[in-house]
């Protein structure tokens, strides 16, 4: 008899949730994990004493577009989301603008700072929607050849053909046709960016056309911190018989006549299964298997050359903007970019090899809406900037590092002077600490491109973009390699269970 029914390789997010469907299906579960701690870019520890850091993604938005809280009961697992209204802190650090829940919220005061603003806003959520909640739904099964079709088949009307041209053009182009007013267009065209490609890139459009879903599903907090979302699924996990081991790294997996049969951890010892799922990077699931089990395509994704980096800082005192609406500036997300020319800008210097002098950022002050993060009169404050090469032109990120977080830090200063006289502690996450400390191979945070040729069934290649791995039976994939991609989803957790026990139970998924 094997020791497990399913070994899941990993304790990201999405290895969580095919491990709890399997778990609460009723099958025998083993969860290993390299680390000290569940959850892989989804996790929160006390770094600083009293200032609770986030590791990885923060906002969670795509999540609560799925069912997978509501399926797993997470709430009863102690999963608690605090809403966050306004969504978005948008400024050029002259005129900030906030994105709230209410659509015609937005709208309205939209239009009443830039005329006719509010108006293009309107018309780019009722001309988007239907298409934003086609790709919603896309997301939620495993890809097939098909999906542009499917996309374009869901636009109709009289401007059916028109719309379906600009959802193979760059989202920046598209951007321009809507939004006159650049401190509109920008910080949405900021907010595409967070996938990986810039403006400038064929068939992005999507990256830009889903943002009508922010409308649909808010964005939200776990209560004390990012990793509440995968705290719970642990919980989850337990309460259904199943075992999560940290600090148990995996060298190998195991394969007898074409079938995984289970791993060998780095001490040595292995633990056999019917199944394994891995949920790490679809390079380490390579590098973890016999090469003689390893198709040319696993060695030829592509991963990129990192594109983001985090300066996470313990504030003695609240985050003060020059333009200060208290509290929402310091609510949503702040989307902060002077202008388009600083994104592409940017871009350049990450071509060439270069950190980025002067980033866009989005910011976020979490403290605001959950007291447990920071003291009383502190504040976290995490910022994202982009784009940051993982292999320089010049020198190395040990030598490096010091040099972009100023960067970040003077870029955020143009919105908040002398913030940096309050910082009490700080972490940095380089491209370089991304992959050595979280496993994101090169500092990608979406593990693999997010380029039209490695979506939907492109991902991770063709052959595998149904959660199996073609060339050894019983072996499974989830998380940021395979559909839907990067983010805090859940999506590809909850198909790969889906795989998985129609094969192994012959159940119904219900």
């Amino acid at each position: 008899m094997p020791d497990f029914d399913v070994i899941v390789m990993g304790a990201g997010h999405n290895a969580l949730i095919t491990a709890a469907y399997a778990a609460k299906a009723g099958l025998k579960v083993g969860v290993f994990e390299r680390r000290h701690m569940v959850g892989g870019a989804v996790s929160t520890e006390e770094l600083v004493a009293g200032y609770r850091f986030d590791y990885g993604g923060s906002a969670h938005i795509l999540i609560r577009l799925t069912p997978v809280v509501q399926e797993l009961e997470l709430s009863r697992h102690g999963l608690h989301y605090l809403e966050l209204d306004p969504l978005f802190h948008c400024s050029d650090g002259e005129t900030p603008w906030f994105i709230w829940r209410d659509a015609e919220r937005t709208a309205h005061e939209l239009e009443r700072l830039f005329e006719g603003q509010g108006e293009a806003y309107s018309r780019f959520l009722r001309d988007w929607t239907p298409f934003a909640q086609s790709v919603s739904e896309l997301f939620l099964s495993a890809p097939g050849p098909l999906e542009m079709g499917k996309m374009a088949l869901g636009q109709k009307g009289p401007d059916a053909l028109r719309r379906l041209t600009r959802i193979l053009r760059p989202y920046g182009d598209v951007a321009r046709e809507y939004f006159s007013e650049e401190r509109v267009r920008a910080p949405l065209t900021w907010m595409a960016a967070q996938s990986g490609p810039p403006p400038s890139d064929p068939i992005s459009a999507p990256f830009l056309l889903w943002h009508p879903l922010y409308h649909v599903g808010g964005v939200a907090r776990p209560k004390g911190g990012s990793g509440g979302l995968t705290k719970a699924l642990r919980r989850a996990i337990e309460a259904d018989g199943g075992e999560v081991f940290v600090n148990a790294p995996v060298k190998e997996i195991l394969v007898k006549g074409g079938k995984a049969q289970g791993i060998r951890l780095e001490n040595g010892e292995t633990y056999t299964a019917r199944a394994v799922v891995s949920g790490t990077h679809i390079l380490t699931t390579a590098q973890a298997l016999p090469d003689e089990y390893v198709p040319r395509e696993a060695r030829e994704v592509r991963v990129g050359n990192g594109f983001g980096m985090i300066l996470r800082l313990a504030l003695k005192d609240k985050v003060r903007y020059r333009q200060h609406h208290e509290p929402e500036s310091r609510v949503g997300l702040g989307l902060l970019i002077k202008n388009e020319r600083q994104l592409m800008r940017g871009y350049g210097e990450y071509l060439a090899g270069e950190p980025t002098r002067d980033p866009p950022l989005i910011a976020m002050s979490f403290s605001a809406v959950d007291d447990s993060l920071a003291p009383p009169s502190g504040e976290v404050l995490w910022l994202w900037a982009q784009y940051y090469p993982y292999e320089l032109a010049s020198g190395t990120w040990a030598e490096r590092q010091a040099e972009a977080r100023e960067y970040i830090l003077n870029a955020f200063e143009h919105y908040a002077p002398h913030t940096r006289d309050n910082i009490v502690g700080e972490l940095v996450q380089t491209p370089l600490w991304l992959e050595q400390n979280l496993g994101l191979h090169r500092g990608n945070v979406m593990h693999l491109e997010m380029t039209f040729d490695q979506m939907f069934a492109l991902r991770p290649w063709i052959g595998a973009s149904g959660y199996r791995f073609p060339t050894v039976r019983g072996l499974y994939l989830t998380g940021a390699s395979t559909h839907p991609g990067g983010g805090i989803m859940g999506a590809s957790g909850r198909t790969a269970a889906r795989v998985l026990l129609h094969d192994l139970t012959r159940r119904k998924w219900k």
